[in-house]
């Protein structure tokens, strides 16, 4: 049998985390190193595998049911190979070091489990509850897979550059940095998207470090539902704009 099918064949490679293509992981296990990754990412593996449902102890149960924020994941363990993917979006894998990563946990696909997550908050400059602020912060040693829907702009932070993004659009960011949330508005209440440019919250950076933008508005989904379609959630966090700007009812 001949199709041009058979030049996507499987990545040669002595790494640890090796992309298979821009929107395929391929992670190699020998054992002694479980990987952590979001519940349903497995597309296929090879070698000697098992999958288990991570715990999440009554806190972490807690903050996620108060944040909207958190991950929901499997553990990986055996010896092989096993390839994680989530709807085409694109792959990225990053080195964490003791600096540590914020990301929204929504654009989590796998991360070694030797690394910590804690839920953080993103302050708002005026003290507004209910926009989605929270975050997940990644600290320790090792690698994490992040996804993105199209392919990403990283921007370097420095004392003399900050960088402002859109809520919707920044996908991480170093934790070092100083980070507030604002809502550059021309009306009387904050809650206001900016007049009639269609432009919300936004996060601004200051120090030393990097943030990481996708070229979308939209998270991935991540939870389709037999005979309703795919459920799109928006921006900051899992709530985001769908409880800020829900039809952009305050415009």
């Amino acid at each position: 049998m001949q199709s041009p099918l058979f030049n996507y064949t499987e990545q040669q490679s002595q790494d640890r985390y090796t992309l298979q293509n821009p929107q395929l992981l391929r992670v190699a296990l020998t054992g002694s190193d479980d990987v952590l990754a979001r519940k349903g990412a497995m597309v296929a593996y090879q070698g000697l595998m098992e999958f288990d449902g991570e715990y999440q102890s009554h806190g972490r149960r807690r903050a996620h049911a108060t944040t909207g924020e958190g991950l929901e994941l499997m553990r990986c363990s055996g010896q092989g190979t096993v390839y994680f993917a989530n709807l085409a979006q694109y792959v990225h894998v990053l080195d964490v070091d003791h600096d540590g990563i914020t990301v929204d946990s929504a654009y989590v696909l796998a991360l070694d489990s030797s690394l910590h997550t804690e839920i953080i908050a993103v302050d708002s400059q005026y003290g507004v509850s209910g926009t989605g602020k929270y975050q997940l912060n990644i600290s320790g040693s090792g690698k994490v897979a992040l996804m993105t829907s199209g392919q990403p702009l990283t921007m370097q932070v420095t004392p003399e550059k900050y960088v402002s993004a859109d809520a919707d659009a920044i996908v991480a960011w170093s934790t070092s940095l100083r980070v507030q949330m604002q809502a550059q508005t021309h009306s009387s209440g904050v809650l206001r998207r900016r007049g009639s440019t269609g432009e919300g919250w936004e996060l601004s950076f200051l120090g030393q470090g990097f943030a990481l933008v996708q070229p979308s508005e939209v998270l991935p989904p991540q939870g389709p539902e037999i005979g309703q379609g795919i459920r799109a959630q928006f921006g900051v966090g899992q709530q985001g704009a769908h409880g800020q700007n829900q039809n952009n009812a305050w415009n």
